[in-house]
């Protein structure tokens, strides 16, 4: 089953994308860590808990990276002036984010397509700039915009489209517990937007992904 929502935010409904800079606190971490273990009525101080609070603050650390990313160090330059006016995408591109409203995690593929405006990025830079932003507490439709928009700015880009489809753990552990759920949202900007044979062509040319290794 796949739930679509397309993404409307503007600007002003996005959250600053430039990330706090603050590296976490691994000591701060591991103590509320072992306040939850309490909490949950566990013993942290038994053996198979003991080393628990220091893992889960270096995994939450490595989890939300993205906020220490910078998105003109992530491009370091790699802006190359063309004259190519055709579609680039970069597809099935594999993330895993982290759902701000449970903290548990939401993953599956990015498909990225635009079209170049006398410059185009380097291909690796479009994975990088998803990672940037899918390694911090997200939604999955902010997450959309976000990458829409980046490759929007630093591009000048006509037109930009970004779909994301995704798995939810906090829909398939708990809540309505559907496993084969699959949430897809788009952001399409400039030409991807504003003319139909644009967008059905990139949606065409994407297609085929699959989520999550399944058919």
């Amino acid at each position: 089953m796949k739930t679509s929502r397309k993404g409307q935010a503007s600007r002003r409904q996005i959250e600053d994308t430039s990330g706090s800079g603050k590296p976490p606190d691994l000591n701060v971490l591991q103590s509320l860590v072992t306040e939850m273990l309490l909490a949950l009525g566990e013993k942290p101080n038994r053996n198979g808990l003991l080393k628990t609070p220091e893992r889960v603050a270096k995994a939450l650390a490595f989890m939300t990276q993205g906020y220490q990313r910078n998105i003109d160090q992530l491009l370091n330059g790699a802006l190359f002036p063309i004259e190519y006016d055709e579609m680039v995408i970069v597809k099935d591109i594999d993330f895993f984010s982290m759902c701000e409203h449970h903290l548990l995690p939401f993953f599956g593929k990015v498909h990225v397509g635009y079209l170049p405006n006398k410059k185009v990025v380097g291909l690796s830079k479009i994975p990088r700039i998803v990672d940037m932003f899918a390694r911090r507490l997200q939604v999955q439709e902010r997450l959309t915009v976000q990458i829409a928009e980046t490759l929007s700015d630093k591009l000048n880009a006509r037109g930009v489209g970004v779909v994301i489809e995704a798995r939810h753990l906090c829909m398939m552990m708990r809540g309505v517990e559907k496993q084969n759920t699959v949430a897809v949202t788009s952001s399409m900007l400039g030409t991807f937007r504003s003319q139909s044979q644009t967008r059905v062509e990139f949606l065409k040319l994407i297609r085929h992904s699959n989520v999550g290794g399944s058919d």
